[in-house]
């Protein structure tokens, strides 16, 4: 099942979780100060000692006071409109954290709208990239993706670019 919802990520009950973090995974704004803030101290304890994380990579933690019991962080580009190969980079966000999340047995996730708030990606464009990604994760053993969005403008995008689709898992 793949399902787009307006919600609080950190009030998710999944299997995991992603951040929308920046490179140090030390905490940040948006999301990601609010998944720092939501899970408590032992999350900032733990990604201290990750040492920090590629745009593009994703790299996995517990969910110390989070419902979740893990959180996969990511690092999504910065926009600079669209020629620098933002798209690949956001692409490569899902497919590892989808990768993480397997390896770990999860089988719920929960996303942001990753690189969309002070990184400045369009939603629409980064949707596009997130339905597409995860639609075309064949095999996957996770049974469940949420896209849960900040906002009733984002979760009807990903409701549009949801609709008739299967999930591929």
């Amino acid at each position: 099942m793949i399902e787009a919802v307006r919600g609080d990520i950190v009030r998710e009950r999944v299997d995991a979780i992603v951040n929308a973090a920046n490179t140090s995974l030390l905490g940040g704004g948006g999301v990601d100060g609010a998944i720092h803030r939501a899970a408590g101290p032992g999350l900032l304890a733990e990604c201290r000692l990750l040492n920090g994380c590629s745009t593009g990579d994703a790299k996995v933690t517990k969910g110390y006071n989070l419902p979740a019991r893990h959180v996969i962080h990511t690092v999504g580009p910065v926009w600079r409109g669209g020629d620098q190969n933002e798209a690949e980079l956001l692409a490569s966000c899902y497919r590892r954290c989808l990768e993480v999340a397997a390896e770990i047995r999860c089988r719920s996730l929960a996303f942001p709208a990753i690189s969309t708030g002070v990184y400045g990606y369009p939603p629409r464009a980064a949707a596009e990239v997130a339905v597409q990604t995860v639609l075309a994760a064949r095999g996957s053993p996770i049974r469940s993706v949420r896209f849960v969005c900040f906002d009733t403008e984002t979760a009807s995008i990903y409701e549009e670019l949801l609709t008739g689709q299967e999930a591929p898992f």
